[in-house]
């Protein structure tokens, strides 16, 4: 019989640990199988025989219409976040490929450096690209400037998706994931 513990579990202080520490992973709720499923980390739920039912029946349920995330009550984590991209380098700030009228705007899908360059040359308004970033000067009060911004591609994440899991002293800690075969 499997157990929900085991000695390769690779995530602590997991509060639904505490709770069904006796119990036989079959015998957990949906919602408890997808969250313990979800935090294993080394290996992940792919390499995890176990998870693969539980995960792959997520997968397919999120398809259809209506779908409500499973929920393990007991756990005390709701449902999952969703992050697609990571974190901007520092010392750059969030920029959008498409805005449109009233303020519209598509995925936070850049990340923008403004730098002094104190070089400028070349047409009022101009942009180029160069090694996947895009350069577009930036003038204030009309008058031509020696600023620019550089504009690149935000990185995605391989694991979108994640749970804040409370461990026994109510502490949350992050478990990232994924939902692809």
């Amino acid at each position: 019989m499997k157990r929900m513990l085991s000695a390769r579990t690779t995530f602590v202080g997991f509060a639904l640990v505490l709770i069904a520490a006796s119990a036989r992973s079959e015998d957990a709720s949906w919602g408890c199988q997808v969250l313990l499923c979800a935090a294993s980390q080394n290996p992940s739920w792919h390499g995890v025989g176990y998870c693969v039912p539980p995960m792959t029946k997520l997968i397919s349920a999120m398809k259809k219409p209506g779908f409500s995330w499973p929920i393990c009550q007991e756990a005390n984590t709701g449902k999952p976040g969703h992050e697609v991209y990571e974190e901007c380098p520092a010392g750059t700030t969030i920029g959008y490929s498409t805005q449109g009228d009233n303020d519209w705007q598509g995925a936070p899908d850049q990340c923008i450096k403004t730098v002094n360059v104190c070089q400028y040359s070349g047409n009022r308004g101009t942009h180029t690209q160069r090694f996947g970033a895009v350069i577009r000067g930036v003038y204030e009060n009309g008058n031509d400037g020696c600023l620019q911004q550089i504009t690149t591609q935000r990185p995605r994440r391989a694991d979108p998706y994640f749970f804040d899991i409370p461990n026994d002293q109510g502490v949350k800690q992050r478990f990232w994931f994924n939902l692809s075969h």
